[in-house]
């Protein structure tokens, strides 16, 4: 079937000239609709662009608000280490300082000793030292946030170490008999020297502190009281082994203050001044012995004993 036509007329008043112009109503109608339907559909287009960008947008936030809180997490963590570096440090700054008499003495006890007390340390890796060559070459924040983790339980891990060795040092510090045992005047060194008894020579293995009869003995260093009793020349005598391989001895006392087994620290009374066993006068031998070995005291006395 043919489509149908429409004829237009267009007659000019003026020249009295009419031109005609067919248009077939199918393609027209065509035309027509696709000029009325195309903004309709370019504006379903746009509408459904706009939703798909806003879906987007929103999947990107809520992304981003993901990152932000994992970001605050390990920032929170990071702060926390830091914080407890801080304090471990403070800690350890304090627990370091030991009075220099005290330090004098260690220094001056046997080297066998001091390794035994210090043990084997083994230093902890240091990646914080290529830190800022090693950050430069990151460009994605949860690699720096996990290398500045990394750094920090590696400085944990090495300020552990350090306070373990302070602690160790402490406790060897707590053990170093440096205190003077008794208060009087030194009436014999270690060493030989003429016997006070038969007027031979004879070698010493203490310290002759003389005094008043009951006057307080001193413990010289923290330790356990391992014996309480009377041994031969000694007569009275009391033993405190201090750890580390140390042992101290107080000879000739005239009571037992001390009882065996005790924990003893530094200035602790343990007994009182006496003359018993091989004696010829009121005063406290004392020794003390590394490892089995006697060592001369003096070299470790920097201390003197305060009333308690």
């Amino acid at each position: 079937m043919r489509s149908r036509r429409y004829t237009i007329l267009v007659a000019d008043r003026s020249s009295g000239v009419v031109r005609r112009v067919t248009i077939p109503l199918g393609p027209t109608a065509v035309t027509a609709c696709l000029v009325l339907v195309t903004p309709i559909l370019i504006g379903f287009g746009a509408a459904w662009k706009g939703r798909h960008d806003v879906a987007d947008l929103r999947a990107s936030h809520q992304a981003l608000q993901l990152e932000n809180a994992n970001y605050r997490a390990a920032t929170d963590a990071l702060a926390v280490q830091i914080e407890t570096l801080q304090t471990a440090i403070a800690d350890l700054g304090a627990r370091s300082e030991l009075d220099p008499n005290l330090a004098r003495a260690m220094n001056r006890l046997p080297a066998l000793v001091k390794a035994r007390a210090m043990g084997g340390t083994t230093a902890a890796g240091a990646p914080e030292a290529s830190l800022g060559k090693t950050l430069s070459s990151l460009t994605v924040p949860e690699d720096t946030f996990g290398l500045l983790r990394t750094v920090l339980e590696g400085l944990q891990t090495r300020l552990h170490v350090v306070q373990r060795d302070v602690d160790r040092r402490n406790a060897l510090a707590a053990a170093t008999p440096s205190l003077w045992p008794a208060y009087g005047w030194l009436s014999s060194v270690m060493g030989m020297r003429k016997d006070p008894i038969t007027g031979g020579r004879e070698y010493h293995s203490g310290l002759d502190i003389a005094g008043e009869r009951g006057q307080p003995v001193y413990a010289t260093a923290a330790g356990t009281v391992s014996h309480v009793g009377y041994q031969g020349a000694y007569g009275n005598l009391i033993v405190i082994d201090h750890g580390f391989g140390l042992e101290t001895r107080y000879g000739h006392l005239s009571k037992f203050v001390a009882k065996k087994g005790a924990k003893v620290q530094r200035g602790d009374i343990i007994g009182q001044v006496g003359a018993t066993g091989r004696a010829t006068g009121y005063h406290l031998h004392y020794e003390v012995l590394a490892n089995g070995r006697l060592l001369n005291p003096l070299q470790l006395l920097t201390q003197r004993p305060t009333a308690r």
